[in-house]
């Protein structure tokens, strides 16, 4: 086997692997920098915001629904969002995602 590899190089002495190693690399590289490293990134802004979650903070939740935060219960980790008058819908803290007052378009 190693024999094959070593014929597969040929006269160069191994320098399309190492260019085919260094091309990996780069593009490795360049997926981090710009895909994972940014996801990284925002994910520990959402889970920041998660644990800065006060009562009045104007959100939107995983599935879409605009509310104010009425309470926090750290100990089963929800919030109490009210999405209407009288009405109250309990959501896991990790789905809670926006603070809408810092998104909302000025005119």
């Amino acid at each position: 086997m190693i024999n094959f590899v070593l014929q597969a190089a040929g006269p160069n002495g191994g320098n399309g692997m190492m260019m085919t190693l260094i091309m990996f690399g780069a593009i490795f590289a360049i997926m981090y920098f710009f895909m994972i490293r940014p996801q990284q990134k925002q994910r520990k802004e959402i889970q920041k915001f998660q644990n800065e979650l006060q009562e009045g903070t104007q959100v939107v939740t995983g599935g879409g629904i605009y509310g104010t935060v009425k309470s926090i219960d750290l100990a089963k980790n929800t919030v109490d969002v009210k999405i209407a008058r009288d009405v109250v819908i309990t959501v896991d803290k990790g789905y809670v995602f926006k603070d809408m007052a810092s998104t909302t378009m000025q005119k």
